[in-house]
């Protein structure tokens, strides 16, 4: 499997966008960035131009129009970059990131019981 591209968190923000809303063309990117943001057109056009350079996204043209859709799935550009994040602060152990959110009040009491039950359905599964 080929490395996902590096996303800049500018980028990671457009591409959020294309992930919700895929098919989608430049105007309404830039319509949807420009609600939350404070970046000019031409800045939304040019990260759109890199995350195609850098193989994350892919377009079509539509008549006049340019048609964006993800080549890099939501998940996989996710789950990369929480095993970066993991790897990098807590050496690849799971157990002490979530004991640090949960000592440093970083997880509320719903997010512990989802937890709690993720990991019993887990345990449950595994018993069969």
């Amino acid at each position: 499997m080929n490395p996902l591209p590096q996303i800049s968190e500018a980028e990671f923000e457009v591409m959020k966008i294309v992930w919700r809303h895929a098919p989608i063309s430049t105007n309404e990117i830039t319509d949807k960035l420009l609600q939350t943001t404070s970046w000019s057109p031409k800045t939304i056009q040019t990260l759109i131009k890199r995350l195609v350079t850098k193989g994350a996204l892919t377009y079509e043209k539509q008549s006049r129009v340019f048609v964006y859709t993800p080549i890099v799935k939501e998940s996989e550009y996710i789950g990369q970059e929480s095993n970066s994040f993991l790897n990098r602060f807590y050496d690849g152990n799971i157990t002490a990131m979530l004991s640090a959110y949960i000592e440093n009040d970083k997880l509320s009491e719903d997010e512990i019981d989802t937890l709690r039950s993720i990991l019993s359905n887990k345990t449950k599964k595994g018993d069969r």
